[in-house]
C-alpha cells in the first residue's frame, strides 16, 4: 500500500493542521527565524506550495506583514477563488515556550489581517523540537 502525497489528504481539524506542520517541519529545530506559509482550499486540501520566508526580525514590521498579505491575495486569487486559508508556522531557535516576541507576531498579524484578508489564517510556533498552535484553524474549515 502506498501513502498519498500530503496535498491529497484534506485537513479537517485544528489537530490535523498541527500534525501536518509536524510532518512538514520535521525535525522542528531551527537555527534562524523564518515563517513558513502554505494555503488550504475550502475543502481543506493543501496547495502544492510551501514557502519559507527567511531572515525575519524578532517582531514583524508592517511592511513585512502587508507584503505577506499581498502574497496571500495573489495566491488566493490565482488558486483559491479569492479566499482560502493561509496557514503559517513561525519557526525560530530557542525553547518552545511562547515568548513576548511570539505574542507580538500574533498581535500584529491580527491587526493587519483580521479586517483586510479574504479567507482565514492560522499561526503555529515551531521551536525547541515542538510545534504549538498560536492561532488555530477556524471552525469553518474544521
Amino acid at each position: 500500500m502506498t501513502t498519498p502525497p500530503l496535498a491529497d489528504v484534506p485537513i479537517r481539524s485544528a489537530e490535523e493542521l498541527t500534525a501536518r506542520w509536524v510532518t512538514l517541519l520535521e525535525p522542528p529545530v531551527f537555527g534562524a527565524r523564518s515563517l513558513w506559509v502554505t494555503w488550504l482550499d475550502h475543502a481543506g486540501f493543501m496547495l502544492r506550495i510551501v514557502m519559507p520566508i527567511d531572515d525575519l526580525p524578532k517582531v514583524p514590521d508592517h511592511a513585512t506583514l502587508f507584503g505577506l498579505l499581498s502574497l496571500h491575495e495573489a495566491i488566493a486569487e490565482e488558486h483559491l477563488d479569492g479566499g482560502g486559508h493561509l496557514a503559517m508556522a513561525l519557526c525560530r531557535p530557542g525553547r518552545s515556550e511562547i515568548t513576548a516576541d511570539d505574542d507580538a507576531w500574533v498581535g500584529l498579524l491580527s491587526e493587519v489581517f483580521d479586517d483586510r484578508m479574504e479567507g482565514s489564517w492560522s499561526l503555529h510556533l515551531a521551536a525547541g523540537g515542538r510545534i504549538l498552535p498560536l492561532i488555530d484553524l477556524p471552525a469553518e474549515l474544521s
